[in-house]
């Protein structure tokens, strides 16, 4: 280095070049990011009048759907009609998956209410708004240490029992505001046997109000009103009971004054703050980001894009401290509304946010007569929607999938029942980690298997992508248990359709399964699910090397009905014997009938053309 240090300045210098380039780098990424961002965001002129045409109808549904929430977490009304109103749009602006509407769901509104049960009834609504403001926060933690990643560790059986158990509660415990009985017990099931055990504390003119809402929701189901089924449950039997002034059926305003217009600013009461409010935060945000990422993975997005479960969390989590702040209770993925999105034609993520929007407006219009609506309608909706939701073929099929899942399920369920909801999620959480540590789920490696000129296989890395008339042999080395179902999930190749459909040959995927004696119910439904993506691309799956005893018992048990589409080989005493057989097949050679075709009914057409030379 020279006397007067020039060497020490070039160096400055360059080191001085270098870190400004690589902040402009940086900058340039950052605007490139926010601009993709920008434009995702912002209303498409071309599907503007689309999205508030598809807002409209989830903004009438979410009127008894709010409301019907509110009850279920022993609540004022106004919070679930003001959930409706800011978690669409909070939620719309953010989320990753752009159809997912965000807004009050039966889950929530019943690990809320649980969270609120030792409050005293003067305390509650100002407790609903802290515990929604708690809840947000712990979902935004969790998209900032990314937890999305342990979404796939809750077992499917546990969430079914989980969800069942959600259902019956609903369903039992809204029999007393049905029939008009005032029940004791702290219990869903103990409230439903005081009405059974006290017949004649039954309100006629309730039970009739009741009656007549539930058999108006059945006969809609039926009709092209189905869409707003729920809004005239309650409006029918609501003016009844008024032009017959049957003052023994009770009214919204008996839980609490509803308050006009839009809501304002609502800041949390801090002396309510407690550790068990924390505890049931943790558990409705664990319910509402578990429910999200299943709607997500339902409801892909219209461009083909993948949905950000950490963005999701992010969505919701902003969604209920909204919701909270403008005195609303707890909002998540909803599977209900969502469907109602897409079924009014919803277009982008706009849809969800003129939803909310559509909520203001009806806030202004009509918050005055809210107060009037008769509970037993409320009841009726909640009893219909949770009879709704429970599924007894999904029920059968996981108890028919191996004693671990059905004790899983069972015991969730039981604990749904019989416990605060805050419990119930951790005995699911022991539950999921029995399951774990029984089976080892996260050793799981996919391969592809590629046949060399010697007849034997070659692995090679699998691709991610599978065209049309290509087929791939992959095989899979660790636990295919539910944890290791989803890392399966997660390297299955997704499939490409042929440009034209006529004479065109689809994808093909053959999965090895050697070896394996069980195989549980979160597979079951996964290759099923993949089955159908490939039959939508006029593709096909077979599984090969299936245990004879299992391919059995599929048979025995109907799963291979419910299985559409796939072909299940069954393995032979000579290793590789029933994959090369699939391979015949795929070429439209199926040697001495070895590949048994499954399919849900004889009409179901079998594959189509050979898909051409493997690749």
């Amino acid at each position: 280095m020279t006397a007067d240090g020039s060497k020490g300045d070039g160096r400055n210098n360059g080191l001085g070049a270098l870190f400004g380039a690589q902040m402009r780098e940086t900058a340039r990424r950052a605007g490139r990011r926010l601009k993709r961002e920008t434009a995702d965001v912002l209303p498409r002129r071309r599907h503007l009048r689309q999205d508030i045409v598809a807002g409209l109808p989830g903004a009438i549904s979410s009127v008894p759907d709010g409301m019907a929430a509110s009850v279920l977490a022993g609540v004022n009304p106004a919070h679930g009609l003001y959930a409706s109103f800011v978690g669409p749009v909070a939620g719309g602006f953010m989320s990753s998956t752009r159809l997912m509407v965000v807004t009050t769901t039966s889950a929530a509104a019943l690990a809320a209410g649980s969270a609120l049960a030792t409050y005293e009834e003067a305390e509650r609504s100002d407790a609903m708004v802290l515990l929604t403001l708690l809840a947000g926060g712990l979902m935004i933690v969790a998209a900032l240490l990314r937890l999305s990643r342990y979404i796939r560790f809750v077992s499917y059986s546990v969430m079914l029992g989980f969800l069942t158990g959600i259902a019956a509660n609903m369903v039992l415990g809204q029999l007393p505001d049905l029939l008009g009985v005032d029940a004791e017990g702290s219990l869903s099931v103990t409230k439903a046997w005081y009405v059974v055990s006290h017949l004649g504390a039954i309100d006629a003119a309730s039970a009739i109000c009741g009656g007549a809402a539930l058999a108006t929701l059945v006969l809609l189901a039926l009709t092209r009103w189905s869409i707003v089924s729920s809004l005239v449950a309650l409006l029918i039997p609501t003016v009844g009971v008024v032009v017959l002034g049957a003052s023994s059926v009770a009214t919204v305003d008996d839980t609490g004054t509803v308050p006009r217009g839009l809501p304002g600013l609502a800041l949390p009461d801090l002396s309510l703050f407690s550790t068990e409010l924390v505890g049931g935060a943790a558990a409705v945000a664990a319910l509402v980001l578990i429910q999200g990422a299943g709607v997500a993975e339902a409801v892909p997005n219209p461009d083909g894009s993948r949905s950000s479960t950490s963005r999701d969390f992010t969505a919701q989590g902003v969604a209920n401290v909204a919701a909270g702040l403008f005195g609303g209770q707890p909002v998540g993925g909803s599977v209900g509304q969502t469907a109602l999105n897409l079924t009014a034609g919803a277009a982008s993520r706009w849809a969800a946010i003129w939803s909310g929007l559509w909520m203001g407006v009806i806030l202004l219009a009509f918050s005055g007569v809210v107060g009037m609506v008769a509970m037993p309608t409320l009841a009726a909706v909640l009893i219909y929607a949770g009879i709704g939701a429970i599924k007894p073929q999904e029920l059968v099929a996981v108890a028919r999938a191996g004693r671990i899942s059905a004790l899983a399920m069972g015991s969730t369920f039981a604990a749904v029942l019989v416990l605060p909801v805050a419990q119930a999620v951790g005995v699911g959480v022991i539950a999921s980690l029995i399951m774990q540590l029984n089976q080892e789920a996260l050793d799981l490696r996919v391969v592809r298997l590629k046949p060399d000129a010697s007849g034997g296989f070659v692995e090679t890395r699998a691709p991610r992508t599978v065209s049309a008339g290509q087929t791939v042999v992959l095989d899979a080395y660790g636990s295919l248990f539910y944890a290791g179902t989803r890392t399966l999930q997660r390297h299955l190749p997704a499939p490409v359709a042929p440009e034209t459909d006529a004479g065109s040959a689809g994808p093909v995927v053959v999965l090895r399964l050697r070896g394996r004696t069980t195989l549980g119910a979160t597979f079951l439904k996964v290759v099923g699910d993949y089955a159908r993506v490939l039959d939508e691309a006029h593709g096909a799956l077979y599984l090969t090397g299936v245990d004879p005893v299992l391919a059995a018992d599929w048979e025995r048990d109907g799963t291979v009905r419910r299985l559409a589409g796939v072909r299940v080989v069954p393995a032979t005493p000579m290793l590789g014997e029933s994959t090369r057989a699939a391979l015949a097949a795929t070429a439209g050679r199926d040697p001495h009938g070895t590949v048994h075709h499954v399919h849900p009914a004889d009409d179901v057409p079998p594959l189509g053309p050979p898909p051409g030379p493997l690749a």
